[in-house]
Parts: C-alpha cells; structure tokens; sequence
C-alpha cells in the first residue's frame, strides 16, 4: 500500500501484464479504483499497422502500448486523436497514435522516452512500460523441432492435436529496467486475459520476467479467458490456462486465478459455437493440487454487443463475450484486501 507524504493511504501499487484487448478494457476499468497502474506490455505485435512501420522504419511495435496508453488517458478528445485511423491515401490503415510514437521514438532515439512522452500529451492516470526494448518476434517451438515465427502468424494458427508448443523470443530480450522495477514495487500483479500464446506469452517470457515475478511480494493473479481459442485451446479447461501461464513464468506460482463462473448469454453462447469458441470450462477437481488460490465470480457481461464505432480499439466485427470490467476490478480489490 502506497503512503502520501501526509500519511494518507493512496491505494495499493497495480502492474497489469499484457497486451491487445484484454489489457485495454481492464486498464480503462481499474484505473477508477486506483491511481498508481503501471502497464507492462509485450513488444512482439508485427501485424497491421504495427507491422507495416516495424517493417519500413526499424521501430519498436507501437500498437498495443497505443491502446494501453488511450486506456489510461483522461483526456477524451486525446484519446479520440491517437486512435483515429487513416482510411484512404498512403496512411491508410495507420493510427494516429501509432504514427505519433514512431515519430517520437525517431526523434528521440527512445523508444521508452517516446512512450513517456506521449503519456503527458494523453494525461494518463498511472504509466505503460514496454516489457523489454529489444527489438523481438514471437516464435512458437512443436514438439517436432517445427518452428512457427511472427505473432501476426501464431495468431493465426492451427496447432490443435500437438502437444503445447514452446514459446520464446527471437533474438533473446532483457526485461526493460522500468518494467523489472515496476514488478518489484507492485503490491498487485495482474496477468490480464487475452490470447495466451500470441499475446500473454511474449510478455511473460521475454528474460528476466520470470525471476522479477518469483522475487516479488506482490500477490499474483491471472485473470482467465471467457472463451477458448479455435485451433490453439480447444477443450482447455482453467487449469489448463493457469499450468501455461505457470509455465511460461518458469515454474513461478501463481496466487490467484479469477475466473468467469456464470454462463453467458444464450444468444452469445449460440453464436460462439458457431465459431468453434466454447466457454471455458471449470472442474473442481482440477483443482485439487494447485499451489493458488482459485476465485469463481460472475465476470461475464450482459450485454450483447456490437461494433458500431470502427475507431474503438476493441472494435471487432462479431459480437463479443466480454469480461465485464468493473466486476472483475472489484474482485481484483477484493483479493489485494483479502
């Protein structure tokens, strides 16, 4: 718990690990809760927009650390700015924001100082950390000795039917320095739900990560997936989520693992299915031998969305099960008291 200079309690020190949208809806929720968030995020996005500029201009990935930093913006007509996207012309596709941080990085020669930069313009509550500034991709390791490269890639693929496959980094990575300190100040470290193997994985297993977790004392929680991912987590159970998030910390136990125990929808359900996306499951045997402490709440929302603003960061073109942010934040205040 972070104390003021007055001796008032100012709440309890957050670092949420990840990337894409699980990081983003969670960040834009918490951060009513508490003050001091910091963002730890994975550097190894090499689709879209991000691509296109790691491509032609040699620059660290600027998109997930875009939607981290617009999450934690309290300054709406900013945060319109950074993610407006170009539709026509030789910028179309880029987001603003993702042109603004490359031009920083450029003429900084930082990419951390451009990522702090573009903070004070977003007036952001708390702070986003790249995990590490090497310059990295994603590659996924089967069984075999076959080697899939690229998380725009792994996203994409179908390895259902071969044994979980190694994950690591290429060329190898040092934790960023801010990111290893951050850790160890926190007094709550959440992993944040999101694609395991192309998103949560690259920022667990960068090096350095897992020794900065296991020397912590902050409580350590995973908030787990709603649905399963065709192709790469059929059938997993929450378990099966936890022991790989487990594993890419290095053997590094969790504390917590918060999970969705309320069904969705019917209507969600229904359209899932059809999807090949299952709601992930939970058996309490499977959780007889773990080393956390497992937490079942009601976190899915209600709500059946739909995408009806192509500029929103979480925009997809299907509705979504989503996490309902504000109970999941709850909880996650609930277990730093317990």
């Amino acid at each position: 718990m972070q104390e003021s200079e007055n001796g008032i309690l100012k709440g309890p020190k957050i670092v949420v690990i990840g990337g894409g949208t699980g990081s983003f809806t969670l960040l834009r929720n918490i951060k009513h809760y508490v003050r001091d968030i910091t963002a730890l995020v994975n550097m190894s996005d090499d689709g879209g927009s991000t691509g296109t500029l790691r491509d032609e201009l040699g620059v660290l990935p600027p998109g997930d650390i875009r939607q981290c930093l617009v999450a934690l913006s309290d300054s709406p007509r900013v945060r319109e700015l950074f993610n407006y996207r170009f539709d026509e012309g030789t910028l179309k596709g880029h987001a603003f924001g993702n042109l603004f941080l490359t031009a920083l990085e450029k003429m900084t020669g930082s990419f951390a100082e451009a990522v702090e930069e573009a903070g004070s313009v977003l007036n952001i509550s708390g702070k986003v950390e790249p995990m590490t500034l090497d310059p990295v991709r994603l590659v996924l390791t089967y069984g075999d000795g076959t080697e899939l490269k690229g998380e725009f890639q792994i996203a994409h693929a179908d390895f259902a039917g071969k044994d979980r496959p190694g994950v690591s980094l290429e060329p190898s990575s040092e934790i960023n320095p801010a990111a290893r300190q951050a850790i160890s100040d926190a007094d709550l470290v959440v992993i944040a739900p999101g694609n395991l193997y192309g998103s949560i994985a690259p920022a667990l297993v960068v090096g350095g990560v897992a020794e900065a977790l296991a020397d912590s004392k902050a409580k350590k929680v995973y908030v787990c997936n709603l649905v399963t991912k065709p192709g790469q987590t059929d059938g997993f159970t929450v378990a099966d989520y936890a022991s790989e998030i487990e594993r890419f910390m290095n053997g590094t136990h969790l504390d917590y693992v918060l999970y969705n125990s309320a069904p969705p929808a019917k209507e969600l359900l229904d359209h899932y299915a059809h999807e090949g996306e299952y709601p992930v499951q939970w058996k309490k045997d499977q959780f007889a031998d773990v080393a956390y402490k497992p937490k079942g709440a009601d976190l899915v929302s209600r709500e059946v969305w739909e995408n009806k603003n192509a500029s929103d960061p979480i925009a997809h073109a299907r509705t979504l099960i989503r996490h309902d942010a504000d109970r999941v934040s709850r909880e996650l205040m609930r277990i730093y008291f317990a």
